[in-house]
């Protein structure tokens, strides 16, 4: 006999979808019981792909496990296959689905600008959408990069980099017009016709005209010379040799390749890496190695391709972008690229040639990339192996959190939170508490580890349950361990904190307590139902349990003295409600300071512009206590 009201598998629950699904391009979404997202796809016809998925038997593990694991789906039909890739991109991004290659580390990468809504056109770093009026090249991999040729650019072609506030209020040229690194059109040195021509060349070496650039100066400076104007053949030899250096920085230059983004990826040990090469303007712009989190069963053709669609979703590409391996849907994304570029876009899988010798320059850095991980993440699993072992944990704990307190006799109080797991330091995880509690007296470390504590894991239980996946990075929410930072008092103070919350799960908290006289080494370490004990000496494990508390430390000293700054900087007229930058500006310009500000008469307040009767009473009323 038969239950009839036994629960219907996920390849039932998907054969009941498949029933009334068009035969047209679109994309799918599959649920858990819990209604998280647990797979995002596409398909050209979403019939005949989602009916793959009703006989998992002949699918591989990680398929099968995604099946069981549906509960519902979702559906959206596109117009055609590149618009449902361009949707799957970007619901990956957002939803982060477990089950989908993942770009866990993206990254929004840095370009310089020309902007041209001035008369002067200005150079400067750019990050983010393209708004503002200009000139915009790059990618860069990093904000060093850009800072060094920009740098060059201005040695080069001495094109001003201030702001146009700064450049409006100039009388007389600034420093950098003294050192040769701007042509000061701010004060006229330089016309504006002829600053434009200098804006012409940049933009003509930065868009790979180099050439051209470089045969102009030199034959300028040759004619200097034989004029006898060595001043100015001497100042254009400069601007030369500046070129020179912007086209020397990188350990690759391509030849015969203007333009393109060239990716590389290497597999090991289940661990994934992909390297990111940017050419612009036959030089080499940096590289960027990013990490993608996928099943290690999937081939790196299929964890590349989900890659690419995925870093091009807010992205645009270039016209060439070469790849180390085939990928099976190759067209595809050139078309889908194309139609968000608004233009051609290639993607070559080079056999010989220059363009070979970049692919497989990107792929020694890849596999180089991927060693240092695994090598350092083998270190810290014996570290954390040794954790294990001396604390007496059931398995290697895979988050670390370490508590620490700062303050000044109880001002400016904050506590703050280090991860770590096992890749290192995890800072993205780090967290900083101010302190609130009028209760706390000052000084009170039991009470202020109290309240963060209290926060912490209040906050933690109630939007993290405890069969919650793990993030991104691969970290749990969740901590096996928790340091603090000091004995068996604190660690008491911990315990009662622990049992009033009645966590949903065990964690181990230890306290670390200074050895005599301060002495690193000496550190005696808290534990329930453990005799106070010390570590050997030389232990690699008391060194990374030092280094922890260390990092907590300066983490909080350094919380602690950013919060202090912020109030000795802080104007009291920043704590009048209805004063906002203009009024306080206005205030400031009448009466010069906040202090002359609380001395000044009921009527000189009202008389400011913009500050009406009512909010002069205000402003009075605050400092002389409403009297």
């Amino acid at each position: 006999m038969t239950d009839d009201t036994a629960p219907l598998s996920g390849a039932d629950i998907i054969r009941n979808f498949v029933k009334t699904l068009p035969a047209s391009p679109g994309v799918y979404r599959m649920y858990d019981g819990e209604g998280e997202v647990v797979y995002v796809g596409k398909a050209r016809n979403l019939k005949a792909r989602v009916t793959n998925y009703t006989r998992p038997e002949g699918l591989d593990l990680r398929i099968r496990r995604m099946i069981d694991a549906t509960r519902n789906m979702e559906f959206v039909r596109t117009e055609t296959e590149a618009e449902a890739l361009l949707l799957e991109a970007n619901l990956i991004k957002r939803l982060k689905p477990r089950f989908n290659v993942l770009l866990r580390d993206d990254k929004s990468f840095p370009y310089i600008l020309i902007a041209t809504e001035h008369e002067a056109a200005e150079l400067r770093k750019h990050r983010g959408s393209r708004s503002k009026q200009g000139h915009y090249f790059g990618p860069f991999a990093s904000a060093l990069a850009v800072k060094r040729t920009i740098n060059a650019l201005q040695r080069a072609f001495l094109l001003r980099t201030c702001s146009d506030s700064f450049y409006r209020a100039r009388t007389r040229p600034c420093m950098l017009h003294q050192i040769k690194r701007c042509s000061a059109p701010c004060t006229s040195e330089i016309s504006i016709a002829d600053y434009n021509e200098l804006v012409s060349e940049a933009r003509q070496f930065l868009s790979g005209k180099s050439k051209v650039v470089q045969e102009h100066l030199a034959s300028d400076m040759n004619a200097a010379a034989e004029n006898l104007d060595f001043e100015r053949a001497a100042l254009l030899r400069d601007r030369l040799s500046a070129l020179a250096l912007v086209q020397s920085t990188g350990d690759v230059v391509a030849r015969s390749v203007e333009e393109a983004d060239v990716f590389a990826i290497s597999h090991e040990a289940g661990q994934f890496c992909v390297q990111v090469f940017f050419f612009r303007a036959y030089q080499n712009w940096g590289n960027h190695a990013f990490r993608p989190r996928a099943d290690a069963s999937l081939p790196e053709a299929e964890v590349l391709e989900a890659f690419l669609s995925q870093f091009y979703e807010d992205r645009l590409p270039p016209r060439l972008i070469l790849i180390s391996h085939e990928l099976a849907e190759r067209e595809l994304i050139e078309e889908a690229l194309s139609a968000r570029a608004g233009y051609r876009v290639h993607i070559q899988t080079p056999q010989r040639g220059e363009k070979k010798e970049l692919v497989g320059h990107a792929l020694t850095n890849a596999r180089e990339a991927l060693g240092r991980q695994l090598a350092e993440g083998a270190t810290q699993k014996t570290l954390l192996d040794g954790v294990a072992t001396l604390f007496g944990l059931d398995d290697p704990p895979r988050r670390i959190e370490v508590y620490d307190n700062s303050h000044i006799s109880g001002t400016n109080a904050v506590g703050a939170m280090i991860v770590a797991g096992e890749e290192g330091l995890s800072k993205k995880h780090y967290r900083t508490f101010n302190i609130k509690s009028t209760d706390i007296a000052p000084g009170d470390d039991f009470g202020m580890m109290r309240e963060v504590l209290t926060r912490r894991f209040t906050r933690l239980a109630n939007e993290s349950p405890l069969d919650s996946d793990d993030d991104q990075s691969g970290m749990p929410d969740w901590p096996d361990v928790v340091f603090i930072d000091g004995g068996a008092g604190q660690l008491n103070a911990v315990r009662e904190v622990i049992a009033e919350l009645n966590l949903p799960r065990e964690v181990t908290f230890i306290g670390i307590a200074k050895g005599e006289e301060r002495d690193a080494g000496r550190e005696k370490f808290h534990i329930e139902g453990r005799e106070a004990f010390m570590l050997p000496h030389r232990d690699p494990v008391l060194y990374y349990v030092q280094r922890l508390r260390d990092e907590a430390h300066r983490f909080a000293i350094g919380t602690h003295r950013a919060r202090r700054k912020k109030d000795i900087t802080k104007n009291p007229l920043d704590d009048i409600e209805g004063i906002g930058p203009a009024r306080k500006r206005a205030l400031l310009q009448r009466f010069g300071s906040a202090k002359a500000v609380s001395r000044a008469a009921l009527a000189d307040l009202a008389s400011v512009p913009g500050v009406s009767s009512a909010l002069a009473q205000q402003i009075y009323d605050h400092f002389n206590g409403g009297n």
